[in-house]
């Protein structure tokens, strides 16, 4: 029987083969590392913790489902998971990313992976046609919609069409929307990454990532990779993200309703210069958006008039955290600048408009007119 989301969040662990026969509500945390074998040649089908846990195939399955690919790996973080696609090029291949990403895959992306002779390429892909920077040594593009911080909205689809007339493949980071809002697999990627920290947790109390894969053979070199280099998912994170999913649906739905009604009242304050939120009928990737996601999600981006307006916001928020990190119960705001981009180069931050004015929200699912309130405190004296 095919569930809607809402329930295959709840129960799409429940379907199918299972390593446990306990009849658990709870999926049990097999809290082991290693496991014993009845004879030679004589397996339960888990050798060894850092190749297979039934609490990490568990939450696996969960996520894959959720997605709609053939398989998905639960790596230790989001960084491990992208780290580990990047392990599927060679020296000399080329692979071309987004203007605006996240700072540590942009981190990642110059300091390691160009280390590792892999040429990468920077393009804006909301404006510029992908077309033009592919070449025969062309393996992939990487992009993440909205992007982070500044929200843009890329067309999956379209890349897709360009992406599968070269035979290179797509890689969707879809931390922002999580599979509740936006399936990248369906709509023309080969791959998509989370960061399993953020959305699907949604409790700020563990790391993970995930890779989930559109075939058999990507699939498997990711199971190859994620037991050579041996960055899994703990038992314990991977039941603590599978809790995260029972909820991910009445997380998404209330944090983005609270989102709509920050982005309106933000639009309404003197000293905002700009709202940049999908949701927004003026924004250019809105009608795109509605295209190809389920909703709009609950990260935005606003600026100020100034940098000591900045300061006294971070200073004076109380409900709402000055923190790292988003997807989760709680409102957090970020500062770009010196928090998830301060290693990224200056010409870049500037050229994505990242400025020392710009803030970032994840917007949780506190009373929306309580946050408000904060906010109204935070700005005026």
């Amino acid at each position: 029987m095919a569930y809607d989301i809402e329930t295959k969040c709840l129960h799409l662990e429940q379907q199918g083969e299972t390593c446990d026969k306990s009849g658990a509500i709870s999926f049990p945390i097999y809290q082991t590392a290693t496991f014993a074998h009845l004879g030679v040649g004589k397996s339960t089908g888990y050798d060894y913790s850092r190749l297979q846990n039934p609490t990490r195939e568990q939450v696996e399955k969960v996520v894959a489902g959720l997605e709609g690919g053939v398989d998905a790996v639960a790596f230790s973080s989001g960084m491990a998971a992208v780290s580990a696609v990047m392990e599927l090029f060679r020296p000399g291949d080329q692979v071309i990313v987004d203007e605006d990403l996240y700072g540590g895959s942009v981190r990642l992306f110059l300091n390691i992976s160009q280390k590792n002779g892999i040429e990468i390429t920077r393009v804006n892909l909301c404006t510029e046609p992908v077309e033009n920077y592919i070449t025969e040594r062309t393996k992939a593009v990487f992009l993440e919609t909205p992007t982070n911080p500044m929200m843009n909205v890329i067309d999956i689809r379209k890349i897709s069409e360009s992406t599968k007339k070269h035979g290179i493949l797509l890689i969707v980071d879809n931390t922002f929307l999580s599979p509740y809002f936006q399936n990248p697999l369906k709509l023309g990627a080969d791959i998509v990454v989370h960061s399993g920290t953020k959305y699907l947790g949604g409790h700020n109390d563990t790391l993970a990532g995930f890779v989930v894969s559109g075939t058999k053979e990507l699939a498997e070199q990711m199971r190859f990779t994620i037991k050579t280099t041996g960055a899994g998912l703990a038992p314990f994170d991977s039941w603590l993200i599978l809790r995260g999913i029972k909820t991910l649906a009445l997380r998404m739905e209330k944090a983005q309703a609270n989102a709509i009604r920050l982005a309106h009242w933000l639009q309404e304050q003197p000293e905002v210069v700009r709202v940049i939120y999908p949701g927004l009928n003026e924004h250019p990737g809105h009608i795109i958006m509605k295209q190809q996601a389920g909703g709009f999600g609950a990260m935005l981006t606003f600026e100020v008039t100034s940098k000591e307006l900045v300061a006294q916001i971070l200073e004076r928020v109380k409900l709402i955290q000055f923190a790292e990190s988003l997807g989760g119960v709680e409102t957090l705001i970020t500062y770009p600048i010196t928090q998830t981009h301060a290693d990224v180069p200056p010409e870049i931050l500037e050229r994505n408009g990242i400025t020392d004015r710009v803030l970032r929200l994840s917007v949780g699912i506190e009373n929306v007119d309580d946050l408000i309130c904060d906010l109204e405190q935070a700005f005026f004296d």
